[in-house]
């Protein structure tokens, strides 16, 4: 956690996730073993990406994803359903009754898209976390899916960078799912993994990668060496502390 206190750090952890992505409480299916292809589209192309990362880093700081005459949800799916509808691409239509925005998206990705945990994702892709936060207040991390973010860029070490809406706003984190319960690098002190889940109770904070789900891709693979597609630009918002 840096250099700050960790009573301090704590205390902000525990504001995040309730803010964020809680919208209707609903019984999360187990994400199934047949991974179907994601769909050919005209518009699926690396320069969509381009524009998917382009426009989740435009909106870094900002609380809320608004278009001419579109409003999105105040969370985290509605930053995933704003960046893909300016694309045009909608990841509205396959949600059951009950169903909070997360399962929505998921719902839609599974029957659309491609989910998947193994190997590195690309940009534009998403990722679904679980248990972000105490839903069913049990101090227990048996929540299901509560929480999408989008993939920025992959580094060479494997740690990826997103971008996701918090109760902070738009900010960006990282996740090393070779490493997931580092916080930092130990000599350099680069952070590998921020916290996502604050404590609560009894409960502990938690790290991106140990509260990492599953990939999620809606649009076709990337051509090989295509996984950062633009450069970071500094100075932008970073996570560190949730």
């Amino acid at each position: 956690m840096g250099s700050r206190p960790v009573t301090r750090t704590l205390a902000a952890c525990a504001l995040i996730m309730c803010a964020a992505c809680a919208t209707t409480r609903s019984g999360v299916p187990p994400v199934p073993v047949a991974e179907p292809s994601v769909q050919p589209d005209p518009a699926s192309s690396v320069e969509t990406r381009w524009r998917v990362v382009a426009t989740a880093r435009r909106l870094l700081g900002q609380t809320g994803v608004h278009w001419p005459g579109q409003r999105f949800p105040d969370d985290c799916s509605g930053l995933v359903l704003g960046v893909y509808a300016s694309v045009g691409v909608s990841l509205t239509g396959a949600a059951r009754p009950g169903d909070n925005g997360v399962t929505a998206v998921w719902r839609w990705t599974s029957s659309r898209g491609r989910l998947f945990r193994t190997g590195q994702p690309d940009p534009g892709d998403l990722v679904f976390f679980h248990d972000t936060y105490d839903r069913d207040h049990d101090g227990r991390l048996d929540d299901g899916l509560t929480h999408v973010a989008l993939v920025e860029s992959v580094d060479a070490d494997g740690t990826v960078s997103i971008i996701h809406r918090v109760s902070r706003g738009v900010m960006r984190y990282r996740m090393n799912l070779a490493r997931p319960a580092l916080r930092t690098e130990p000599g350099s002190g680069r952070v590998l993994n921020d916290w996502l889940r604050g404590s609560s109770g009894s409960g502990r904070p938690v790290l991106t990668g140990q509260l990492f789900a599953v990939y999620g891709a809606v649009l076709p693979p990337a051509p090989e060496g295509v996984r950062s597609p633009l450069p970071v630009l500094t100075p932008q918002p970073t996570g560190g502390d949730i």
